[in-house]
C-alpha cells in the first residue's frame, strides 16, 4: 500500500508564502510521495552495519545510480583496508548559482539490516531512521527539484559516509573526504533524525576512553593489609564513583561506563572481553571503557582535568591510567547556525507547516556534521524521525515524511538561488 493510497498524503493545495516554481517543486514531492516507503525498503533490505563491507558498498551503489540520474556525478571512494571501514558515497552536481550546499547522510547502521517491516504508517528494521530514512528524505527532496528543473546550474554535494557509526582510523583518514568537500561548500544540510518541529543547531561531542587499573594480586583473606592494598577492582569502583558525583555535574555532560572487567587477567575489545580469577583471589587488573559527551571543547576540556584528578588520588597499592581516544567534536550553536535554522523555519512557516525550534543539543549524540560546522554554517536533524534507534527495536513513522521532504526541498531551493 503506498502513502498516496493510504490517506497518509495532504491535498495538494497553493500556500500564499510560496512562489510559483516553489509551489510546483512542492506538488512534486507531493505527486511521488507514493515512492517513499518502497526506496526506503529498498535500502534497509541491504544490511549495511559498519563492518559489512560488502553491505554498506551495496548501499552506496543503490543511492549512486538515483543519484546520477538526478545530473549528480556519483563515485565511491574506498577507504584502505588498514581502516577496517569501506569508504564513502560521494556525489555532486556542478554549477554556479546560489551557496554552495553540502548534504550529509550515512550508509551504514549499528545493527544488521535485511528486516524491513511495515504495519500501515509504521516501518522498522535497520536504519529507517538513523538514518536511511534520513538519506531517503535527501533523495526525494532532490528528485522534486530535479522534476521541476530548479537543480539547474546548483552546486551541490552529497556525502554519505561509510562508518558514521563507528568511525575508521585513523579518523583524520576517514574524515578527509568530507573536509575536503567541506571547503568547496558555504553550508552543511545533514540528514540525521529529525525531532519534533525542531533543527539542530548544535550537537554534543563524543570520545571514548579507556581505564586501566592495577593493583597487587594474592590471597583475598589479606586484602586491605598492607602488602596487599585495595586490590584493582575496589580501585576502580572508587574512581567510577568519582566520575558519577563529579562529571554529571556539568551542565549537559553525560559520562557512560560501557564495558567493564577486572580479575587476575582481564581483557577488553571494542564490543566484548574476558577475565580469569577466582573469588579468593584480589583482582590484580581492571579495565573499563566507556564514552564521554559535551556541548563544547572547552567543557571537553574540563570534564577531562576533573576525570584525570579523579584517577590520580588512587587507593593504597593500586595506579590506575586513563587514556582519551579521539572521536566526534562537538558541533556549537554558532550566530551562523541560528541563521541558517531562521531560513528553515521561514520555509516551514511559508508550507503552513509551522514554526521549527532549536532542538537542545543535551537531547543529542553526536554526528558528521560537527566535523564540517564550524567553519561551515551547519544544520541537522533534517531526516527521518523514529524511536529505538542504536536498538534492534528501531522505527519510524512515515506519516511524518512528505513535510519533511517539502521543508528540505524548500531550503535547499532558497540556498541555492
Amino acid at each position: 500500500m503506498s502513502l498516496l493510497c493510504s490517506g497518509l498524503l495532504p491535498a495538494v493545495t497553493a500556500r500564499a508564502g510560496l512562489t510559483p516554481g516553489e509551489q510546483k517543486i512542492i506538488e512534486g514531492v507531493d505527486a511521488r510521495m507514493g515512492d517513499f516507503a518502497r526506496d526506503l525498503e529498498a535500502a534497509v533490505q541491504i544490511d549495511s552495519a559498519t563492518e559489512n563491507l560488502a553491505g554498506v558498498r551495496q548501499v552506496a551503489e543503490l543511492f549512486g545510480r538515483q543519484l546520477t540520474e538526478l545530473g549528480f556525478e556519483s563515485r565511491f571512494i574506498e577507504l584502505p583496508a588498514s581502516t577496517g571501514r569501506a569508504g564513502h558515497l560521494l556525489a555532486e552536481h556542478r554549477g554556479t548559482k546560489g551557496r554552495r550546499v553540502l548534504l550529509i547522510g550515512h550508509l551504514d547502521t549499528v545493527y544488521p539490516g535485511a528486516n524491513f517491516q511495515r504495519e500501515g504508517a509504521i516501518v522498522r528494521g535497520a536504519g529507517v531512521a538513523d538514518m536511511k530514512g534520513g538519506d531517503v528524505v535527501m533523495l526525494h527532496a532532490l528528485r522534486a527539484l530535479h522534476r521541476a528543473g530548479a537543480l539547474a546550474d546548483t552546486q551541490i554535494i552529497v556525502v554519505m559516509t561509510g562508518d558514521e557509526e563507528a568511525v575508521g582510523k585513523p579518523q583524520e583518514l576517514a574524515r578527509r573526504d568530507l573536509l575536503d568537500v567541506a571547503r568547496r561548500s558555504d553550508v552543511a544540510l545533514a540528514f540525521e533524525s529529525a525531532i519534533g518541529n525542531t533543527g539542530t543547531v548544535a550537537r554534543r561531542g563524543s570520545i571514548s576512553w579507556e581505564l586501566e587499573v592495577q593493583g597487587v594480586t594474592g590471597h583475598s583473606s589479606r586484602i586491605f593489609s598492607a602488602a596487599m592494598g585495595s586490590g584493582a577492582a575496589f580501585e576502580a569502583a572508587r574512581i567510577l564513583q568519582g566520575f558519577y558525583e563529579q562529571i554529571r555535574k556539568l551542565d549537559g555532560v553525560t559520562i557512560n561506563a560501557a564495558l567493564i572487567a577486572a580479575g587476575v587477567e582481564a581483557e577488553l575489545e571494542r564490543t566484548g572481553g574476558k577475565v580469569s580469577g577466582k573469588t579468593n583471589i584480589i583482582p590484580q587488573r581492571a579495565l573499563v571503557r566507556g564514552d564521554l559527551r559535551t556541548v563544547s571543547a572547552e567543557q571537553l576540556a574540563e570534564a577531562q582535568a576533573r576525570m584525570q584528578a579523579i584517577v590520580k588520588n588512587n587507593l593504597p597499592r593500586t595506579s590506575a591510567v586513563l587514556k582519551f581516544n579521539k572521536g566526534y567534536p562537538a558541533m556549537p550553536p554558532t550566530p551562523a547556525n541560528y541563521a541558517l535554522l531562521a531560513q528553515f523555519d521561514q520555509a516551514s512557516r511559508d508550507l503552513g507547516l509551522g514554526e521549527i525550534a532549536a532542538f537542545d543539543p543535551r537531547g543529542r549524540g553526536a554526528g558528521d556534521v560537527a566535523f564540517v560546522s564550524p567553519p561551515l554554517p551547519g544544520l541537522d536533524g533534517l531526516g527521518l524521525g523514529g524511536r529505538g534507534e542504536h536498538t534492534t527495536n528501531e522505527s519510524s513513522d512515515l506519516s511524518t515524511a512528505p513535510d519533511l521532504v517539502k521543508r528540505a526541498a524548500l531550503l535547499i531551493h532558497r540556498l541555492t538561488r
